[in-house]
């Protein structure tokens, strides 16, 4: 959107105090207001699953404005290969290996696992600090009675609380099953739609609520899209005949488009709603994935899908709009991930984060909003399907799969095709126990068959009676 050329008040201090401050944790200190934070996250959308990333089959104008509003990342990750996990470290700012629910990757059906009302979370210390906090969509860190998002700062839930959902009956199961999945707040409820457009209109309505009472807030706007099963907004008799979630044999390119176009589309009715609220200069957006492709996603230039440690399954579009604050239509290579948008958050609100707590994930803000050059990152990941292992250091990776080690430069070869460990074995060894001496400090994995993909699918056809190939 066209940022006027008369500065209000308020923007003219935003701008003067966001020139003068060079930490992030000063970020809100003698700033008129708070920003107003929408933090919007697709589910299973690849690297170039966006136009403004290169997808070529259809286009995605709503979301691309964020990124011509605002900053691309070009080195953006996920903290997991699966969702849940990465929704931990999204919620915690903190790597998932330091609680139980984030050794479920994904946190299976029923699990007694969940997020721990006591810890603190970038919901909670918004709250804190002032905000009204509403989540919208998909939660994912455990059910009922022990968890849940009222119980881990939230104001206000209105989605689904599982890792998959129906399109059209909103059941995780299949259509003549009792397992709806819909609520709003803590009661379960019924509503009959495309559960895209569903998100969409409650996010419009929310904002329009914020809007007029004028104090800051957060949105959380989880879709489910583009998620299995594949249905788009016209396959209402589609979903009827699935006898389950897990789509194997479904959909196809021309669905995987609908669902991701009437994404943006939703994405475009959020956009225009602050702009309608007046609220859109002082509004930071967000928009990300949970983790890499799925089986319809581009994730070129890099190899590798959902629940896999390579590239692509971990590297993901992300994009922030926040204007007065972040240069329009440029890009960064600040190699960033998922934990990292709690501490960037609480730094835009001028909220700190807990001491008994302290945050693997760090503050983007001076490389984005500032300028400032890149700040080399050493990142980590683990799965235990295939005992996985990962990690980045600079331009430098480690990958285990399948008991094969790997050393590649992700910046010189995305494809990660050039194995250098025995040209470069110093390097190698030292990324090998660097990565150890870190897994010593995170919680023991667990080779629980419910908490990989195959668990998972398992558990499922047990569950609704399906039978497994």
């Amino acid at each position: 959107m066209a940022k006027s050329s008369i500065l209000t008040r308020r923007e003219i201090l935003a701008a003067t105090a966001a020139a003068a401050l060079s930490s992030g944790t000063a970020w809100a200190q003698g700033r008129a207001a708070k920003p107003n934070i929408v933090y919007i996250m697709a589910d299973d959308m690849g690297y170039a699953d966006l136009s403004c990333y290169g997808r070529r089959e259809y286009k995605t104008p709503n979301i691309d404005s964020i990124a011509t509003g605002g900053v691309k990342f070009l080195q953006a990750y996920a903290n997991s290969s699966v969702c849940s996990a990465t929704r931990t470290a999204l919620i915690t700012g903190r790597y998932q290996y330091r609680l139980r629910v984030g050794l479920e990757e994904p946190l299976a059906f029923q699990s007694r696992y969940g997020l721990p009302p006591e810890h603190p979370t970038f919901p909670s210390l918004l709250k804190k600090a002032g905000y009204g906090t509403t989540l919208i969509g998909k939660w994912h860190l455990g059910g009922l009675p022990n968890f849940g998002p009222l119980k881990s700062g939230y104001d206000h839930f209105w989605g689904f609380r599982w890792g998959a959902l129906d399109y059209f009956t909103h059941k995780y199961g299949a259509s003549g099953t009792d397992t709806e999945d819909l609520w709003d707040d803590d009661v379960k409820v019924h509503q009959a739609g495309y559960l895209t457009d569903l998100m969409g209109d409650r996010a419009v309505k929310v904002i329009g609520d914020y809007s007029k009472a004028g104090e800051p807030f957060l949105l959380s706007l989880h879709f489910n899209a583009p998620h299995w099963p594949w249905e788009g907004p016209g396959d209402e008799a589609e979903s009827q005949r699935i006898r389950a979630l897990i789509d194997r044999d479904g959909g196809s390119m021309k669905t995987y488009a609908q669902m991701v176009t009437r994404m943006d589309m939703q994405v475009g009715r959020v956009l225009k709603a602050l702009a309608d609220g007046k609220v859109a200069n002082s509004t930071m957006v967000v928009f990300t994935s949970d983790n890499g492709g799925e089986r319809f996603s581009d994730t070129w230039p890099f190899t590798g899908k959902k629940t896999e440690l390579l590239e692509g399954g971990l590297r993901i579009p992300a994009l922030l709009r926040w204007p007065g604050h972040i240069r329009a239509g440029s890009t960064t290579d600040q190699v960033g991930i998922t934990m990292d948008w709690m501490p960037t958050f609480l730094a835009a609100a001028g909220a700190a984060p807990d001491p008994a707590f302290p945050l693997d994930g760090m503050n983007l803000l001076p490389q984005i909003a500032q300028a400032a050059a890149p700040v080399s990152r050493r990142l980590y990941w683990r799965y235990h399907f295939n005992s996985q292992r990962a990690m980045r250091d600079g331009d430098m990776k480690y990958l285990k799969i399948a008991g094969n080690e790997f050393l590649f430069n992700v910046a010189d070869d995305p494809l990660e095709r050039a194995n250098l460990k025995a040209r470069q074995p110093d390097v190698f060894k030292r990324m090998v126990q660097a990565y150890e001496e870190w897994n010593t400090t995170m919680l023991p994995d667990q080779n629980d068959v419910s908490s990989g993909p195959l668990g998972y699918a398992d558990e499922l056809a047990d569950h609704f009676g399906v039978q497994r190939k």
